[in-house]
């Protein structure tokens, strides 16, 4: 069957889709509304509320837009592009770090009529080309000279490019506007009093069921897809959000901005949930990541964060290295605390209400500290998504008072579809479904595992101009097909298993889900960074071993063991302080230590299947540098295998 404007899915930019409204739902039967109508309610009704805050790189003044005056640069710069000759459903890209232009540029986009999608800064000069042909864009809109350079170099062969904006100083020397090349500072001050009157009419013309935002998914396995995403996906899903979060209260709420823009979650935190909730955005440093994400906390003091599970990994690692450095009476008094909290939130999950003089003292003396320090005193909602976390850390975390709760989503679902509350019975579960959407597990075994679908009004499009992957994705009822292997408990919470296409099949006929064998291992040994699993055809489970070491400036892994790698040296009385010297003569200590992990962790295996027989180190851990992990942090898992396919041989030599 064809995709066409009468269906809830379409493959054509131009068309409309079907709102799948259920009038019996409360929550489903919102009407819809478009993005422009609702950036307006909120400029009317908070027009002097700080919307954005950046950080002038050369004078250190925070440079801040109120609701009012973001909704008239996203109308000035509307007209600057439909005056450049931005058509109708025309693309309007940003290959930047996330800043107050990239914010504009997406609503400017959007009010013009048009269609914004993002690029990551670290995708390749033939991966910006693919997506800039697949969306038809006729605008760009970059940051830096290294990215113009990108353009560059391919702009001749984009006829249907027709002006490139670079928003930050050094400009490119060939930054001159005869030649479609253009400064932020000079669209700022063009006349677009001739397209007024088009710029109306466009406004006029905008509905809730047509594309607004395209987002590529990361093309882990392929050419990335371009995922439509309608003005009532996120209109809608912000609403549903609120009725999940009443805790959450217009005018009174702030974010940070650091996870890339290009990625569905963090749009639809950053850009759609912060402008309905009147909530001040605070933009984090490019190197965020590298190390100043710390500092804008600490100046923002956010009320909703959110981080993929690396960055609280990451948190945790800085916490424990500096804990180790403290005194024995400190360490002591750490140690009693956490535990004190730990147990105060573990009896909240089993439904024990009864809050210690213990846990009180300790929540107001002492962590509150710790919270403080990292910023993180004023959180009403701290969440993760984009990959699993480790429970170990949301315990850690939880020991200092700070619940994390899991977000469950997709580009093909607008960036959310079930999410974790605070004190749900289930560490691992990914939480309940959101309000007024449903979900089902197709094709489901005895014990009720199978694929996890979503229907219901978050759920996209289509990929642009792909029917056949538009038709795989979305059944004929409506179903979005995740390819994310799972259960719903009788309580209705969601629980992840394991991936269609990363399940390894052995030579016996094995279905085994990787990720859950991992996470065993890392669990126990915490000088294990990263886990791979290998055995697709092969007759037994191996696993290839990332020892925990320092990255650098750039988040490349470097020689020099992390605190955790020096720890298990420590203890097993080695003096190795480099990954070079383990890997050039392993002592019999570390390799038998490791494969002690792995026997306790094949403990927790499903079948004799499911047990790891043998490992090996890798020569380096994973990381966006080296190109095990995607823009995201998630793994590239045939890159991984591709890589060290001569390690693996080796092991089953």
């Amino acid at each position: 069957m064809e995709p066409t404007e009468n269906d809830f899915r379409i493959i054509d930019p131009t068309k409309r889709i079907k709102i799948r409204i259920n009038p019996k739902d409360e929550v489903a039967s919102i009407e819809p509304v478009t993005i422009p109508e609702m950036m307006k309610k909120v400029a009317q009704r908070y027009p002097d509320r700080p919307a954005l805050k950046q950080m002038n790189a050369v004078t250190k003044d925070w440079e801040v837009l109120t609701f009012s005056e973001y909704q008239q640069k996203v109308e000035e710069i509307a007209k600057v592009f439909i005056k450049f000759g931005l058509k109708r459903h025309e693309t309007v890209a940003v290959l930047a770090f996330n800043s107050i232009e990239w914010f504009i540029t997406e609503m400017a986009t959007i009010h013009a009529g048009g269609i914004a999608t993002g690029i990551y800064t670290t995708n390749s000069v033939h991966s910006t080309k693919y997506i800039l042909e697949s969306s038809n864009a006729s605008i760009i809109v970059v940051d830096e000279a290294k990215q113009m350079e990108k353009i560059r170099e391919i702009k001749d062969s984009l006829p249907n490019l027709k002006a490139v904006i670079q928003t930050l100083p050094p400009y490119a020397t060939y930054v001159k506007r005869d030649d479609g090349f253009w400064r932020w500072s000079e669209i700022e001050e063009i006349d677009t009093t001739e397209v007024e009157a088009e710029y109306q009419e466009r406004l006029k013309s905008i509905v809730p069921n047509e594309c607004s935002v395209m987002v590529y998914t990361s093309g882990t396995t392929g050419n990335p897809k371009g995922a439509m995403l309608s003005h009532d996906n996120f209109t809608w899903l912000v609403e549903s959000l609120r009725k999940k979060f009443p805790f959450l209260h217009d005018g009174c709420e702030t974010v940070v901005s650091y996870l890339p823009l290009s990625h569905v979650a963090a749009q639809l935190l950053d850009i759609f949930v912060s402008l309905t909730l009147a909530a001040t955005v605070y933009f984090a440093d490019k190197d965020a990541l590298k190390g100043s994400l710390l500092k804008t906390l600490n100046l923002a003091r956010p009320t909703i964060f959110l981080g993929v599970p690396r960055v609280f990994e990451k948190v945790q690692e800085k916490m424990l290295q500096v804990g180790s450095q403290s005194g024995a009476l400190k360490r002591s008094i750490a140690s009693w605390a956490k535990n004190v909290t730990l147990k105060y939130h573990l009896d909240r999950m089993a439904g024990e209400h009864y809050a210690s003089i213990q846990y009180k003292l300790v929540s107001t003396i002492i962590l509150s500290k710790v919270k403080q320090a990292l910023g993180f005193d004023k959180i009403k909602l701290m969440l993760t998504g984009a990959a699993p976390m480790n429970v170990d850390t949301k315990r850690y975390f939880l020991s200092l008072d700070i619940p994390i709760l899991d977000a469950y989503g997709m580009s093909e679902s607008s960036g959310s579809h079930s999410f974790a509350a605070y004190f749900d019975p289930h560490f691992e579960s990914v939480g309940r479904t959101l309000p007024g959407l449903e979900t089902m597990i197709y094709n489901p075994n005895e014990e009720g595992h199978g694929e996890i679908c979503k229907r219901g009004r978050n759920v996209f499009m289509g990929y642009i101009n792909d029917k056949e992957k538009t038709m795989e994705a979305i059944d004929d009822d409506g179903w979005l097909h995740t390819g994310d292997i799972g259960y719903i408990d009788n309580d209705g919470y969601i629980f992840i298993t394991g991936r269609l296409k990363e399940l390894i099949i052995t030579a016996g006929g094995e279905n085994i889900p990787p990720v859950h064998i991992e996470d065993l291992v890392k669990s126990e040994c915490s000088a294990i960074s990263n886990a791979f699993l290998v055995g697709d055809n092969r007759k037994f489970l191996t696993v290839l071993i990332a020892l925990k070491t320092e990255m650098d400036k750039d988040g490349a892994p470097t020689d020099d063991l992390a605190i955790e790698s020096l720890k298990l040296m420590e203890n097993l009385g080695l003096k190795y302080t480099k990954l070079s010297e383990v890997l050039a003569e392993p002592d019999p200590k570390i390799t038998e230590f490791i494969q002690d992990s792995i026997v306790r962790a094949n403990k927790s295996s499903i079948s004799n299947a499911q047990k790891v027989q043998k490992f090996a180190f890798l020569p380096n851990d994973f990381s966006i540098p080296t190109g095990e992990l995607g823009p995201t942090m998630k793994l590239k898992r045939s890159y991984v295998a591709d890589k060290y396919k001569d390690v693996i041989n080796k092991l089953y030599s």
